[in-house]
């Protein structure tokens, strides 16, 4: 997990390039069909985008927020709720036009297949319990829901926070403790409408958000949560290597499965363990995203890598993830509908990721612009009330 060396000077820029880097994968696999989801990080390991994206957001939280909580406030605890609150919203608005998306290209492109897909169909099967459930986080959408976990999370988050700046081992044993009891006992936050539970189960996934807090926490602090050591980046860099050779050839595959299989029904170990479950964060899931967070960030030319100009595309990116998520879940429904209409072809799906991307881009780089300028207005409202108090040689000196 990332040390603290580039905090005491400012912003981690490679906490930004690896986010950056989790939203194009995202939203790649997000336009299933294209022979570019062959290329995203799901293929080459056990873990995918989205349990680096919800690390990484912990990681931020614990950069973000942690300050407020060596004194606890209520004006702490509210800044966190209202980035909830910011989340839920967000949130909302991608669902309401993910509906829209599909049922437009099913009035005006003869194209119903969305409707039939991520869980739209609902809204016609069960009207009621879809306008209760999808307000109420209980009915999400597919490609909209991860940003319900993230939000639910930051809810609990000053908690987290004040154990984690006080009692950090107890507060990882914690998390692992409802971990293994969100499996074993299969808990899960409710679905309504239909049965069953979230998708990204909170009591499941929170693990590898704590994991990120207890990381941007010692950030914070210009430590690391889990030091660098030579036998962990070995090991570390052992399961990357298996897990590899696991999904790419076929013997090993199959010895590999036959083995868990032994496990499971042999030796009696629970599901959770031996399993690829991404609901609930299973072991070879959750192994995979921490040895691999760990062994890019004890690694130094990352940090060289990151903060070089050539990865500044996708660190302006991560800068703006929140807003670049947002428009890609809102282009990922777009550009279902068009492959349904088109079909597969590898130079028009990639002239339309390439679309998607850029417009990703612009908005990540006019968000950028925003900010300078919002900053540039700030400072020059607060520069005459500066100038007033010094004399007026020294002014004109100033200026």
């Amino acid at each position: 997990m990332p040390d603290g060396g580039s905090i005491q000077a400012g912003r981690d820029k490679r906490l930004d390039m690896f986010r950056g880097l989790a939203l194009v994968m995202i939203f790649v696999n997000h336009v299933p069909g294209t022979v570019w989801e062959n290329f995203t990080s799901r293929n080459f390991g056990f873990s995918d985008a989205a349990e680096g994206f919800v690390l990484m957001s912990g990681i931020a939280a614990g950069l973000a927020y942690s300050k407020g909580f060596w004194q606890p406030s209520w004006a702490a605890a509210r800044k966190v709720w209202r980035r909830a609150w910011t989340l839920y919203l967000v949130h909302m608005l991608t669902t309401v036009w993910a509906i829209a998306i599909s049922a437009a290209f099913a009035l005006w492109f003869a194209a119903p297949q969305l409707l039939h897909e991520n869980q739209v169909w609902v809204l016609f099967e069960k009207p009621l319990g879809f306008m209760i459930g999808v307000p109420a986080l209980t009915h999400q959408l597919g490609y909209t829901n991860i940003l319900p976990l993230y939000a639910t999370l930051l809810l609990v988050t000053p908690l987290l926070l004040i154990a984690a700046l006080r009692w950090p081992r107890t507060l990882l044993a914690a998390s692992v403790l409802l971990w293994a009891a969100a499996g074993q006992f299969r808990l899960n936050l409710p679905n309504f409408p239909n049965a069953g539970g979230w998708f990204f189960n909170p009591l499941s996934w929170q693990i590898i958000f704590v994991c990120g807090l207890l990381t941007g926490v010692a950030l914070k602090r210009g430590q690391r949560f889990v030091p660098v050591l030579p036998w962990l980046q070995l090991l570390s860099a052992a399961y990357l290597l298996l897990s590899l050779l696991w999904l790419k050839v076929p013997a090993v595959n199959e010895a590999m499965n036959h083995f868990m299989w032994i496990l499971n029904t042999e030796l009696g170990l629970p599901f959770y363990v031996t399993a690829f479950d991404k609901t609930f964060a299973t072991v070879p899931r959750l192994l995979h995203v921490l040895s691999l967070v760990y062994l890019l960030t004890t690694l130094g030319w990352v940090r060289s890598l990151a903060a070089s100009p050539v990865t500044e595309p996708l660190a302006l990116l991560g800068r703006h993830a929140l807003q670049v998520f947002a428009t890609g879940t809102v282009l990922c429904f777009v550009m279902q509908g068009i492959k349904d209409v088109t079909g597969d072809d590898f130079l028009f799906d990639t002239l339309l990721l390439a679309t998607g991307l850029s417009v990703q881009f612009l908005v990540a780089w006019l968000a950028d612009r925003w900010k300078h300028h919002g900053a540039a207005r700030a400072s020059a409202k607060v520069a005459p009330a500066t100038f007033a108090a010094v004399p007026e040689v020294e002014a004109r000196g100033i200026a």
